[in-house]
């Protein structure tokens, strides 16, 4: 049975698990060659369950301002057909930018892959970009809040 938070935009359980980093390592930090982004913020949220894994990230500026965020589930299943087992990878995913007005510019993706045995390269791709609809970025909007306020606390990622 898939579990309820393996969709596009599913309140995340208890036992999710929160990463806070920065979005520049300390060495390009310290040389000066991210002024521009230092004090940014990636928190990410990853699980992982037999039919498939959700990840959600949120980029934060160095005053704690929303930049962008996405949402993104790939689930796979494994059917037979004639003498192979084909692998079906199906991605959903909602991401992009917010404006300081509240904008936000973005794009819904529906990607599937199918690979053949244990091929490397899939044997068919499709992947249909779409605009978001009000409620993707409503939904966006409110996972990303509930990922705020549960993520650690801020780090000090001014270079030493």
């Amino acid at each position: 049975m898939t579990p309820q938070w393996l969709v596009l935009f599913a309140p995340l359980p208890d036992h999710a698990v929160f990463e806070r980093k920065p979005v520049a390592s300390t060495e390009l930090l310290r040389s000066g060659k991210a002024d521009t982004i230092a004090g940014w913020e990636c928190i990410t949220v990853n699980l992982s369950e037999v039919t498939g894994m959700p990840h959600v990230m949120v980029t934060l500026d160095g005053d704690g301002k929303l930049l962008s965020a996405s949402d993104h589930v790939m689930l796979h299943r494994a059917e037979p057909r004639d003498r192979h087992v084909i692998t079906i990878y199906d991605h959903e995913n909602v991401g992009g930018r917010f404006e300081e007005d509240g904008a936000f510019h973005g794009t819904r993706w529906q990607t599937r892959s199918e690979q053949i045995d244990e091929d490397d390269e899939p044997a068919q791709m499709t992947s249909l970009p779409s605009p978001p609809s009000a409620s993707d970025v409503t939904s966006l909007r409110a996972l990303v809040e509930d990922v705020i306020r549960r993520a650690p606390a801020r780090l000090d990622t001014q270079p030493r």
